[in-house]
């Protein structure tokens, strides 16, 4: 199929199509008129490049899992790089609820700081008291 076809039926753009290939995630082979001509495989190869993508796989990660054929997976890869992944969300997991702590320590500093307080003396102690929670 022509990349315009192949750009309806994936829902993404011709431009997008041709980066995937250029990054050796895809291939087509060239008609004689020069036109692009993909196979229905690489519909296929889109479909897990988007949804990889959406969990967070970069496109080094996905080209290192992608089977060259749609028979061609190798069980122990496939799965070693999901949990790897897995691992990987957790460790962002937890520090993205560190950060949300601390964040949430800044407002409650900010909403009941003392009236006698200047707030920049207030923004102060707040960075002293992060600081000190970040080197425990």
């Amino acid at each position: 199929m022509r990349i315009g076809e192949l750009a309806k039926r994936s829902g993404l753009s011709a431009s997008r199509i041709r980066f995937y290939e250029a990054s050796g995630l895809i291939t087509s082979a060239r008609k004689a008129n020069g036109y692009r001509d993909y196979a229905a495989q690489a519909l296929w190869t889109l479909q897990i490049i988007t949804s990889a993508q959406g969990a967070g796989f970069s496109l080094d990660e996905i080209r290192q899992l992608l089977p060259a054929s749609p028979e061609g997976w190798q069980h122990e890869q496939l799965l070693a790089g999901l949990k790897r992944k897995v691992a990987e969300i957790e460790v962002l997991q937890k520090q993205l609820e560190q950060n949300r702590a601390q964040l949430l320590v800044a407002i409650d500093s900010i909403e009941n700081r003392p009236e006698d307080r200047a707030c920049t003396d207030n923004a102060r102690m707040l960075m002293e008291r992060l600081l000190e929670q970040q080197a425990t």
